[in-house]
């Protein structure tokens, strides 16, 4: 025990003062520390064979309040310096000073008991601060961060606070009450982020600077609202807004306008053949492909553009600050400029363009979803008549889309009820002039609204994809309708059928013919199968492999309009393949070039051991220019339009 006059007398036994847990000394009225206990002298690092020592050698005592009648927080001035709670008592002429520990330790367990009952919220680490200095914390705190506790007591908590959050937290700590907790990102040692929520509480002995705070690491829980916020608002293929996050943005873009002369468009904008290229090449190509298409459309943005994903293959495009009917034109141009170039996916060079639709506010619509709505009918209308083009929503145009949608609606109840029927055109032999075979044709008759030409109804079923289920339908009937022809005594002829695309690229499309004919008990030589060569050039390994099963299978394989692709004559070596039909646009234009590209059709396709057969043929010169070239095969109008399957027995020869 330190004692700086063996003979003075405390007032207090020299055994109790010894033994007691809180520190004490005794100062005189001039400031020297007269006597000192064991744990005194340890807190305050006492030297006890020093001579004359001042109490303000070991406590800073400006900070100390000059009227207290209590306890009060007190810095020492011994390096490492530590937080005390002091309490003074005058005894005769001697000051009593009772020190204890005033950081965390034996405040935290009462203080966290306290502030988790209060806030109902679990506790992870607990630090206490003068003024963003920090004067002590537990061990949890500092893991938390990745320090050892050490490394943290001393230094300002703004070193581990973003700097984009470093005055948000110099004013909260400046507020008295804190009604809630708040929330910052802090680092950790090793440069992670991590969102902290802080739950402040303000000591009230001596300095009011001195705070305390449960510190509460919540980086899952903040992780997991941004990921269902980045869900409820962004598209994960691509990245880009979606349609929740359009619609959102155009109403605020409608809110903020302030002169009726404000204008700006919605762009709808929708990836042609996408599904096409997905049923070929795979749905792994088609997201690679939406996402490169997503890049493409990212190069235009700027602080008047705004792009989402609308849904599949469509992209909305938001354009502010509209002036002229100038700019939306060159806008949607650079748009179709932008995929003039092919997209290179996974060493596929993929040629696509883009249909536009665009609306105009307040022309198009008042809000968000009639906006995008008429943009959608401008485009499906850009569609419908060829593609890779824009078009500026008018109100007429709605009508059209309506009759569209009430047809769409008639071709699915059509589709249960079963509403079809086929009619066969029978196909003649030159040599022979009999019948070799029948092509399938479906017809659609509605009650109300008449015959419904194929070439309304049959893109609609591509489009809403009930071709595959129509498709097959007209392969069990053609098929069952053969089977009854040839039980009925006729002569045994083949029935062709044409395949959509989608169809035709289905997978286990050989096995279910194989199932039909078992089911139908037609032999498979009487079945033919028509391609069009644009299919045919869609996906080659796959053909190839499809068109071999079916040549396993007996059942016959013909390619349809042949001549209108760009890439013909190179496939005709490489399909197996039984027949080559002529498009019709050749045999009803027969202008100088025409002819010649009939002539070179038939002179191949022979020496490559293939028939020809024409369609199309209308008049007499059509039959004779044929006979002469010695076509194999014809159908048209000159023999017969497609009939009902009851009058077939008209044109057969028994």
């Amino acid at each position: 025990m330190f004692k700086s006059d063996e003979k003075l007398t405390l007032p207090i036994d020299e055994w109790i003062l010894e033994n007691v847990t809180d520190a004490i000394i005794f100062v005189d009225e001039f400031g020297f520390i007269v006597s000192a206990n064991q744990h005194a002298e340890m807190m305050l690092k006492i030297d006890d064979e020093a001579g004359s020592l001042r109490f303000a050698e070991f406590i800073d005592l400006e900070e100390v309040l000059h009227a207290w009648e209590d306890e009060q927080l007190v810095w020492t001035k011994q390096q490492p310096i530590s937080l005390v709670i002091m309490k003074k008592q005058s005894i005769g002429h001697l000051f009593c000073y009772t020190l204890k520990d005033g950081g965390l330790k034996g405040k935290k367990d009462s203080l966290i008991y306290r502030l988790n009952h209060a806030r109902k919220s679990p506790y992870e680490g607990i630090l206490m601060h003068d003024r963003g200095k920090l004067i002590d914390c537990d061990y949890a705190f500092a893991s938390m961060l990745g320090y050892k506790r050490s490394e943290v007591i001393g230094t300002s908590v703004f070193n581990f606070v973003y700097p984009e959050d470093r005055d948000y937290l110099a004013q909260e700590i400046q507020r008295e009450q804190h009604d809630a907790p708040y929330q910052i990102r802090a680092y950790k040692k090793n440069g992670d982020t991590i969102y902290v929520e802080i739950l402040p509480e303000q000591l009230r002995e001596g300095s009011n600077n001195i705070r305390v705070a449960i510190i509460r690491n919540v980086t899952e829980r903040v992780e997991n609202e941004q990921q269902i916020e980045f869900m409820a608002y962004y598209d994960q293929l691509t990245n880009l807004p979606n349609r929740n996050y359009f619609q959102m943005t155009v109403k605020e873009e409608i809110d903020n306008i302030e002169t009726e002369d404000e204008r700006f468009a919605v762009h709808f904008i929708d990836i042609d053949y996408f599904k096409h290229i997905n049923d070929t090449l795979g749905y792994h190509i088609g997201d690679e492909l939406l996402k490169a298409c997503a890049l493409r459309l990212k190069q235009l943005l700027d602080e008047d553009i705004f792009i989402a994903r609308m849904a599949s293959d469509e992209f909305l495009l938001l354009q502010r600050n509209v002036r002229k009917d100038e700019e939306i034109d060159k806008l949607s141009n650079q748009i179709i400029e932008q995929f003039r170039n092919p997209l290179n996916i996974e060493g596929y060079d993929i040629y696509t363009t883009v249909s536009i639709g665009v609306s105009i506010y307040p022309d198009s619509g008042t809000n968000a979803s009639e906006l995008i709505e008429h943009a959608d009918s401008a485009m499906y209308v850009i569609k419908e008549e060829g593609r890779n083009e824009y078009q500026i929503f008018r109100h007429s145009l709605k009508e059209g889309v309506k009759e569209q949608l009430q047809l769409e609606a008639e071709l699915h109840k059509a589709m249960q009820n079963h509403d079809f029927d086929l009619f066969f055109q029978p196909q003649y032999d030159l040599k022979t002039n009999r019948i070799i075979g029948f092509e399938a044709l479906c017809r659609w008759f509605h009650d109300e609204m008449g015959v419904i030409p194929p070439d309304q109804f049959i893109p609609l079923a591509e489009k809403t994809g009930l071709i595959i289920e129509l498709g097959e339908w007209v392969i069990y009937e053609a098929c069952l309708q053969n089977k009854k022809w040839q039980d009925e005594g006729l002569p045994k002829v083949k029935v062709s059928v044409n395949l959509s695309a989608k169809q035709f690229l289905q997978r286990g499309l050989v096995n279910r013919v194989s199932q039909i004919l078992y089911e139908t008990v037609l032999e498979a030589q009487y079945l033919e199968i028509e391609i069009t060569e644009s299919m045919a050039m869609s996906n080659e390994y796959h053909i190839i492999e499809t068109l071999n099963r079916f040549s396993e299978l007996g059942v016959q394989v013909a390619l349809d309009d042949f001549g209108t692709g760009y890439s013909s004559l190179q496939y005709l070596s490489q399909f197996p393949l039984n027949k080559i039909k002529i498009d019709r646009m050749f045999i009803q234009n027969q202008s100088e070039q025409n002819i010649a590209i009939v002539k070179s059709i038939i002179h191949l396709s022979h020496a490559l051991n293939l028939k020809v057969i024409a369609e199309g043929v209308e008049t007499e010169d059509n039959l004779e220019f044929l006979l002469n070239e010695q076509c194999d095969e014809v159908q048209g109008f000159y023999f017969s339009k497609p009939v009902a399957a009851q009058r077939v027995k008209d044109f057969v020869d028994f």
